[in-house]
């Protein structure tokens, strides 16, 4: 149970990581913005990063929306760029990046599993290696460190511990991917792709220009949404060739409730999508290159945000399809429960309202979950 700091309401509904309930977010956005931003920054001060992207005098990062103009001295929002002297030292670059790789088992946790190649043997033989799920093969797992967004309920949180990152080449993750041709697909999560899209454009690049020809190698993006469009595009483009997916984590729509659960709005994510439905989804239809999905965070993210995000989406095209995630505590927001099945239920009709492929993920979470 927790305290709303503006209202005075008490629910086990609220996190005392944002100390404010949906309603005020929703309803008082000017008085309530004070409050998220010093939550932000009180999470952010143990990982040495700054309290919210930087605006003052410096060099300007353009590498995703927040757009940090970083003094000398400092860093950007993802803590992976910094102002040394006057130049930018980063520690992702085409060539090399903050992460770890592993191999994950086919038919993985992946959230397009439940209708991708690697899922069903959908796009076979161009895309998937047999007509069925692809058992006996793997995803290349491409894990982050530091990320664009400060979602408060991450379950990836350790991706802010970038100074235990290695520092991992393109050419690396090329080897290990030509020595073994189980390997059928490449994911880049972490964090989150964004802060490293000239790495992760580079090595997909060499991967894809170095395979035989016959062999599978789809290229996929789970990430926030909110990179800079001219990189987005080139991303939307290796997926779309290689029968990979994009994976646009619409976490709100609301954008003072994007702002308390991720330190930053979102509007970049709605855009970007829009801008690959445009260039890619058309021409792919039977196999999309786009989906979205949306962390049912327990008392915050309601009925109402997904029915306004499955709108949305329907708007582009009712079929794209949509993944409700099951919440579990965890990082800041541990003081929450599960995503309640009443919550989850009313989120699930919300979507189906707008479209035609809806899918629940973390599904045997609800065994555990309250009514």
């Amino acid at each position: 149970m927790a305290k709303c700091l503006l209202c005075g309401k008490i629910s086990n509904a609220i996190s005392s990581s944002i100390g404010l309930c949906i309603e005020c977010i929703r309803a008082k956005p000017d008085d309530v913005i004070l409050t998220i931003m010093q939550k932000h920054a009180d999470a952010r001060i143990m990982y040495n990063l700054p309290p919210k992207p930087p605006k003052g005098t410096g060099l300007r990062c353009t590498i995703c929306a927040n757009e940090c103009v970083i003094g000398n001295g400092e860093s950007g929002f993802c803590g992976i760029r910094r102002n040394v002297g006057g130049k930018f030292v980063s520690l992702s670059t085409p060539e090399k990046a903050p992460l770890h790789y592993y191999l994950d088992p086919h038919v993985t946790n992946c959230c397009a599993a439940w209708f991708c190649p690697a899922g069903t043997g959908s796009g076979y033989p161009k895309y998937a290696c047999r007509k069925g799920p692809e058992y006996g093969y793997y995803n290349l797992a491409i894990f982050f460190y530091g990320c664009n967004f400060d979602c408060l309920f991450c379950q990836n949180w350790s991706h802010k511990e970038i100074n235990a990152s290695s520092q991992v080449t393109a050419e690396e993750l090329l080897n290990v991917t030509l020595k073994n041709e189980k390997i059928t697909c490449w994911c880049f999560f972490g964090g989150s792709p964004e802060p490293h899209l000239p790495f992760a454009i580079n090595a997909s690049r060499k991967v894809l220009e170095s395979i035989k020809d016959g062999r599978v190698v789809r290229i996929c993006f789970e990430w926030n949404g909110c990179g800079n469009e001219r990189l987005v595009k080139r991303c939307g483009e290796l997926a779309f060739i290689s029968g990979g997916n994009i994976k646009f984590d619409l976490k709100a729509f609301d954008p003072m409730l994007s702002l308390a659960l991720s330190g930053v709005k979102n509007d970049r994510a709605y855009e970007n999508f829009s801008t690959l439905f445009n260039e890619f989804y058309r021409e792919r239809r039977d196999l999309p290159v786009l989906t979205a999905t949306t962390p049912l965070v327990s008392g915050y993210v309601d009925e109402k945000e997904v029915e306004n995000i499955a709108k949305f989406i329907s708007e582009h095209d009712e079929n794209i399809p949509y993944s409700l995630l099951i919440f579990h505590p965890d990082y800041m927001m541990r003081d929450l429960t599960i995503t309640p099945v009443s919550q989850v239920k009313k989120c699930v009709a919300a979507a189906k309202k707008y479209l035609k492929n809806v899918n629940v993920g973390n599904v045997h979470l609800l065994s555990i979950a309250p009514p």
